[in-house]
């Protein structure tokens, strides 16, 4: 998987291998989903970057944690495909995991794969579709040594 990542908010220096860390998630969740030969651009940014973003993409005028833009299925038969863009919050991810009392590295990891499974495809629109995403969160996670980032929350994303 061609990973790009750029960062464009101070914030994420707390986290000095974050793109590391999303490397390494993104890396097992292609694997995990057969998109090995797929390419992705993640930004890490701020809270009010992903405001405005969510604002004009979503219609929701708030910070969120991750935003995944999924990209048109590639034109070009046997070309690498560009799957879309990940967009990660930096003060939101961190509050989230100082209140769920996660490393923010693996909630950064976490996010990471979140946001890449909505690129090839899954969504928690319904109870059925939030199972079978979480399962296959757990399983990616576990690859990398992350706790369950759902047993001790309610499930919500």
């Amino acid at each position: 998987c061609t990973i790009d990542i750029a960062v464009d908010a101070e914030g994420w220096q707390a986290v000095p291998d974050a793109p590391a860390v999303v490397r390494r998630a993104l890396t097992a969740a292609a694997a995990a989903t057969g998109s090995a030969a797929a390419e992705v651009a993640v930004l890490l940014t701020d809270d009010a970057h992903i405001r405005a973003l969510n604002r004009d993409f979503r219609k929701l005028d708030k910070p969120t944690n991750v935003l995944s833009f999924p990209a048109a299925p590639a034109a070009i038969p046997d070309a690498p495909r560009f799957l879309g863009d990940i967009a990660i919050a930096f003060e939101t991810t961190q509050a989230e995991a100082a209140t769920e009392r996660k490393a923010l590295a693996h909630h950064l990891s976490h996010l990471a794969v979140h946001g890449f499974l909505h690129l090839v495809g899954y969504d928690h629109g319904t109870d059925a579709e939030a199972e079978a995403m979480e399962a296959l969160e757990r399983r990616i996670l576990a690859g990398l040594d992350v706790p369950d980032p759902y047993a001790s929350c309610d499930g919500e994303h």
